[in-house]
């Protein structure tokens, strides 16, 4: 489990948990068990079978985790009886069949929908191109082409978001390596260079700060790869190890005379916070550079979503709750730009309404990114659920 989750699943211990909501059944082959143990008896590597909510349908464990010993013990301190737990592999649920838009609902569908910003979008080429080059410069920090690549990155990130003048990603689409450090690096220099054009920086700062995301974890290739790789989560002395990350990749950059002495900077305080509870300094607000308010989001953002080989990762929907959630630690300004520049339900995707009713999405709402228009299918019924108050209790699955 990343760090960040850890702190904020200490931050809400206190929230009665008086819902503990098995997720919908699924056909399940014969080598598959399902079966309820009490907290007492939970073991280390056993496999939760359901997902945790508080009272307001927020994910605070998701279904399939991989329990620990900081889980368990959150249990007992909870006074949480006892959870499901599974065995073996279980088959697929078949896809529910979507309805066909009745008379009314393609009336409405046609009349209310509302395209979505213009997308950053990556051709599989330029995919490639990036992938291969992030690999180098983690791999090659004292490469003479060390800032010649990481240009040539950079120049083909900008040259995707303006070429259709993109405004917003698609967080549920961004993808470009499986490797997790190179994945994170490519996603987070991407939507720290769209959320940078949300807030109207200048196309040298926009450069700028892809170049601090793609960068902002190069510290980890000085980090023993017995840590790095670890398959389990860190203990307190490792995690202090690992923490180093941000320190290492500072004294890496500030050598480079070729970068900005303010993307140097933005990756040694990529994990500070504005409450001065983050590191290596624990400095506050006023002494964090601007490239690191919007980097901090988007790599909380990016971690959490993130499967690991010791955490299942959290849905982009739950991602962003735990965003929201985190006013104290990050820049508000950098949080609503991001906010205000994902799109998580694109527009004429399919969604499931908590009313059961399969629903089309017609218009994201830019300040209510969790609450877009959308169309009953069935019923044709339009539900603005950022504005319409008859939908407050109306949430999308």
């Amino acid at each position: 489990m990343c760090q960040c989750h850890k702190k904020w699943i200490g931050k809400i211990k206190k929230i009665s948990y008086n819902r503990l909501i098995s997720s919908d059944k699924k056909v399940v082959n014969s080598l598959f068990k399902r079966y309820f143990v009490r907290t007492s008896s939970l073991k280390k590597g056993m496999r939760i079978d359901q997902t945790i909510k508080d009272r307001m349908d927020r994910v605070l464990i998701a279904r399939g985790t991989i329990l620990d010993d900081f889980y368990i013990q959150a249990f007992q301190k909870l006074n949480i009886a006892g959870v499901y737990v599974s065995e073996g592999e279980e088959e697929p649920a078949p896809e529910p069949k979507k309805p066909k838009p009745s008379p009314l609902a393609q009336k409405n569908i046609s009349t209310q929908r509302v395209s979505d910003p213009s997308k950053v979008k990556l051709s599989e080429s330029v995919k490639k191109r990036v992938s291969e080059g992030i690999q180098y410069l983690y791999q090659n920090s004292d490469s003479k082409s060390f800032a010649s690549t990481t240009n040539s990155i950079t120049s083909n990130l900008l040259k995707a978001i303006n070429d259709n003048a993109a405004i917003a990603v698609d967080i549920t689409a961004l993808k470009t390596s499986d490797e997790y450090t190179f994945k994170h690096s490519v996603d987070v220099a991407t939507m720290s260079m769209i959320i940078a054009k949300k807030k109207g920086m200048s196309q040298q700062d926009i450069y700028n700060i892809g170049i601090a995301g793609l960068l902002h974890d190069m510290g980890k290739s000085k980090i023993p790869l017995e840590i790095l790789n670890k398959p389990a989560r860190l203990t307190e002395e490792e995690f202090a190890i690992m923490k180093q990350h941000s320190a290492l990749g500072y004294q890496i950059l500030k050598e480079k005379e070729e970068f900005n002495s303010a993307i140097s900077l933005s990756v040694l305080q990529h994990h500070e916070k504005i409450d001065g509870s983050g590191y290596p300094f624990g400095v506050t607000a006023d002494k964090i550079t601007p490239y690191a308010k919007i980097l901090t989001v988007v790599d909380v953002y990016d971690a959490l979503v993130t499967e690991r080989p010791y955490k299942k990762g959290l849905s982009q929907r739950t991602a962003v709750e735990i965003i929201m959630s985190m006013t104290r630690e990050l820049d508000m300004d950098a949080m609503k730009a991001f906010l205000g520049s994902v799109i998580l339900y694109p527009v004429d995707s399919d969604v499931t309404l908590s009313n059961g009713e399969i629903a089309r999405v017609v218009k994201n709402n830019s300040d209510s990114v969790l609450r877009p228009v959308v169309v009953g299918l069935s019923s044709g019924k339009i539900y603005d659920l950022a504005h319409d108050l008859s939908c407050a209790c109306i949430l999308i699955e």
